[in-house]
């Protein structure tokens, strides 16, 4: 079994040795291999059951990115995504990384939010305390709901009680606070939250309406952090760029999305390998970039005082490596298996230094070369086979189309057409 993501010309591979090559590395059973191979992990019966109306299942193109050494360990990390270019952004950045020791990255208690909201209550600052008096009550309901996560270590930890004014009157809004141990934790905490609703309402007179868990979840943060030699970027002029497109998005929240979606575009690719949420760490991430008021990079690049580049992120990281699609789909089982995470601290751990990656391979491509560069001869091929190009044709077009710098639909139908009369001739 090989015991290094630094791997060299992966991309040059046939599939199925790709598919051996991370099958060494992970230690993955035959069935394991196969059910990646074949993307034969959901079926129609098992869909059918996971949502509504079903008619059928949707496949994604799932990558490998190399070279990512987290913590000292080495990671290969399977990415589902169907944008060209961010698989291999990934991976040669990670490889960049390794120059300055790779990334560390650490995660948070997972512990999630439960909001109960109260209204009408007679009088919202003697209602606040007497919710914060009978905490260990509270508490007690909710840890009733879940004896097993109790068990491992997790359940309802402490409250937290706001008075909040609206346009509807105050409300007094409860903070349940959960440890959801290796759980995403959402259908957890929402039980919690409903459980202890009606003795809040009994406390204080109010009404109890939503009881719902948060997606911002800022108690369940990964924090991520790498150096890279200016050497081993190009030199000052490189470094110079990146941390002046990071002061770009610190000021125009217009920039600050671009480079937010470029981190996400690393995120999400592994949360959907892995069966979590993206749309509840998508929405978390961006909320948390607003928390001052204007919406903020998740990331901060500057330059240290020996001329190196120093890359730091932050933002909620609410996964899980049990229940929900994680344990429904076998290929994102496989994809745990690949990554050889143990918990969903490390599971957000590589997410983090995945985000962190993919933001610095965005910005060192607009500094230097220009992002379409790289992005190029991936959208050709995309355009190409959308074309109707076959096999060798393909290649024969993407690299006229790059030559040319003429990446179009109507372009790539044109040369499809010259190759075929060729070949008639």
């Amino acid at each position: 079994m090989s015991h290094t993501s630094k791997i060299s010309g992966l991309y040059r591979l046939p599939v199925e040795r790709r598919l051996q090559v991370v099958k060494d590395f992970a230690g993955l059973s035959d069935e394991e291999t196969e059910t990646v191979y074949k993307s034969a992990g959901l079926d129609l019966k098992t869909a059918d059951r996971m949502i509504e109306n079903v008619i059928g299942t949707m496949k994604i193109p799932l990558g490998i990115a190399t070279n990512f050494l987290i913590n000292g360990r080495e990671h290969l990390v399977p990415m589902a995504i169907e944008e060209p270019s961010v698989v291999a952004a990934a991976s040669n950045a990670a490889k960049i990384a390794r120059a300055g020791g790779g990334i560390q990255a650490q995660a948070t208690e997972p512990l999630m939010i439960g909001q109960i909201q109260l209204v009408d209550a007679p009088d919202p600052p003697a209602a606040r305390l007497t919710i914060l008096n009978s905490r260990r009550e509270i508490l007690r309901i909710a840890n009733e709901q879940d004896p097993v996560l109790v068990r491992l270590g997790g359940g309802a930890r402490d409250l937290e009680v706001r008075v909040i004014d609206t346009e509807t009157g105050p409300m007094i809004i409860t903070h349940l606070l959960v440890h959801v141990c290796d759980a995403l934790g959402s259908n957890t905490v929402d039980t919690m939250a409903e459980a202890v609703a009606p003795l809040i309402e009994d406390l204080t007179g109010g009404k109890v309406y939503l009881r719902i868990v948060s997606n911002l979840a800022d108690r369940r943060l990964v924090r991520a952090r790498t150096k890279i030699p200016r050497e081993a970027l190009g030199g000052e002029d490189v470094v110079h760029g990146i941390v002046c497109a990071q002061s770009f998005a610190a000021a125009d929240p217009h920039r600050a999305v671009t480079h937010n979606k470029g981190i996400m575009n690393g995120v999400v690719a592994v949360a959907l390998a892995t069966g979590n949420d993206t749309r509840a760490l998508e929405a978390g991430a961006h909320a948390y970039a607003a928390r001052s008021g204007i919406y903020k990079p998740l990331t901060n690049w500057r330059k240290n005082s020996n001329g190196d580049l120093v890359g730091t992120l932050e933002m909620p990281m609410a996964v899980g490596i049990v229940g929900g699609a994680t344990k429904v789909n076998p290929v994102a089982q496989a994809a745990l298996k690949i990554l050889q995470v143990q918990s969903a601290r490390q599971l957000a751990e590589v997410m983090g230094a995945v985000g962190l990656a993919q933001n610095f391979a965005a910005l060192r491509a607009l500094a230097t070369e220009g992002i379409q560069r790289g992005h190029m001869a991936l959208h050709a091929r995309n355009i190409a086979i959308t074309a109707g190009a076959k096999e060798e044709e393909i290649d024969k077009i993407v690299d006229q189309m790059v030559t040319e710098r003429k990446i179009r639909i109507d372009r790539a139908r044109e040369l499809l057409d010259r190759i075929r009369q060729k070949s008639r001739q």
